[in-house]
C-alpha cells in the first residue's frame, strides 16, 4: 500500500533541497522566491534536531503567517502547538528570531503566526 504522506514527504524533501540554494544565492528566480518563500529553522521538540523548511508566507508589520497545506500529511508545524516555540525565519535577505504559535481551526486549518524579534 501506498503511503500517501511518505510520498509528500519525500516530494518536499525535494523542493527544499531545490529551492533553498535559490533562496540563498538569488538571481532573477530568487528574487522573485524572497517575495512570498521564506526559510523557516526550527528545532524538534522530540528529536531536540534542528530542521530548516521552506514556506509560502504573509508579511504584516512585524507578524509573519505561514498557511500549512495538507496539515495532516506534514508533523513540522506540532512542534509550534500550545505556547509555541522558538524558530529562525530568513525573509528576503533579513534573518530573524521568532515566537511562533499554531492553531487548528474546526475544519482542520492550521496556521502559523509568528512574531518577529529584531533582525540578527
Amino acid at each position: 500500500m501506498v503511503d500517501g504522506g511518505q510520498i509528500f514527504r519525500t516530494v518536499a524533501n525535494v523542493v527544499n533541497k531545490g529551492v533553498v540554494p535559490l533562496l540563498r544565492h538569488g538571481g532573477p528566480v530568487g528574487a522573485k522566491l524572497k517575495e512570498s518563500m521564506a526559510e523557516v529553522t526550527y528545532t524538534g521538540r522530540k528529536s531536540g534536531k534542528e530542521f530548516t523548511l521552506v514556506v509560502g508566507y504573509r508579511r504584516e508589520g512585524d507578524t509573519v503567517t505561514i498557511g500549512c497545506v495538507m496539515p495532516d500529511a506534514k508533523t513540522w508545524w506540532r512542534n509550534f502547538l500550545g505556547e509555541g516555540a522558538p524558530m529562525r525565519l530568513t525573509l528576503g535577505d533579513s534573518t530573524y528570531d521568532a515566537h511562533a504559535v499554531a492553531t487548528r481551526d474546526a475544519d482542520g486549518t492550521v496556521t502559523i503566526r509568528a512574531q518577529l524579534a529584531s533582525p540578527r
